[in-house]
């Protein structure tokens, strides 16, 4: 993703979050949706090979074959981010699943 692409998104993401902080005095947004929509603004951390590690075996407890389908990744993707020599982390859709497990459990996104 190119440096303009992802300030725009960026720029969205922001702009979603201020309109949503602006319906919430009014009782527009609920406290939960609020909480839903500050996770899926909120832009993922790096993570590290440790972090990976320690989400997939003390959050998920799945094995790396198994978070790489429930992130849709190569289980080659899964076990270059789980090496510190390889340099490769997570990005985008399957570090914003990374975050919602981290934080919430693998049943936030198995249903």
């Amino acid at each position: 993703m190119s440096r303009d692409s992802r300030n725009a998104k960026s720029r969205v993401l922001a702009e979603m979050m201020e309109m949503a902080q602006a319906l919430q005095p009014h009782d527009l947004i609920s406290k939960q949706d609020m909480a839903k929509m500050k996770l899926i603004c909120e832009a993922p951390p790096e993570y590290t090979p440790e972090r990976v590690t320690a989400i997939r075996v003390g959050k998920a407890r799945v094995s790396q074959s198994v978070l790489a389908s429930i992130l849709n990744v190569s289980v080659s993707a899964v076990q270059k981010w789980e090496s510190p020599s390889s340099g490769k982390h997570p990005s985008g859709a399957a570090a914003k699943l990374l975050q919602l497990i981290d934080k919430k459990g693998l049943e936030s996104i198995v249903a």
